[in-house]
């Protein structure tokens, strides 16, 4: 077994609470519930349970509800930025991570409620407070959106 494998296995998940007190969104605008499958610095794995009691859908579409793909797209971030953020630990406690880029994105299935949407994110690069990763939300083997992106950790 090697280090990361080691590492791997000791974070285990990181639950809503645990993602509150690395990111600063909270409720409406928190995309996920649980991050797992964490290799520091590398990859983790966002966690989205969908229901219908979601603000968006009163508007988005109250005939026929569907998760808007710019929210998969946060929730992609959202998910990359907790992992940046558990990674680098206390030296970056109360930062914000912004969007720069998004590019690539495509939308390929509604999402709707009662979904669980998987969020697989993996670090492209990083150079100081820039990274740049790709994502891929799934419901079941589905995959329902991708996208690649970059954020920079301000005042990091």
């Amino acid at each position: 077994m090697n280090k990361e494998t080691s590492e791997q296995e000791e974070i285990g998940t990181l639950n809503v609470h645990d993602i509150m007190a690395l990111l600063p969104h909270r409720y409406p605008f928190l995309m996920i519930d649980r991050v797992e499958d964490i290799v520091l610095g590398e990859s983790a794995t966002g966690i989205k349970n969908v229901t219908i009691n979601e603000p968006f859908f009163q508007g988005h579409f109250p005939e026929q509800a569907v998760m808007p793909g710019v929210l998969l797209v946060e929730a992609m971030a959202q998910t990359a930025a907790a992992l940046v953020m558990y990674t680098l630990g206390k030296e970056a406690h109360g930062k914000l991570v912004y969007f720069m880029t998004i590019d690539e994105a495509r939308f390929r299935k509604p999402v709707v409620p009662g979904d669980t949407v998987r969020i697989q994110v993996t670090r492209i690069q990083n150079r100081r407070s820039v990274w740049k990763f790709k994502g891929e939300a799934l419901v079941g083997d589905a995959l329902v959106a991708n996208a690649s992106y970059s954020a920079m950790i301000v005042g990091y």
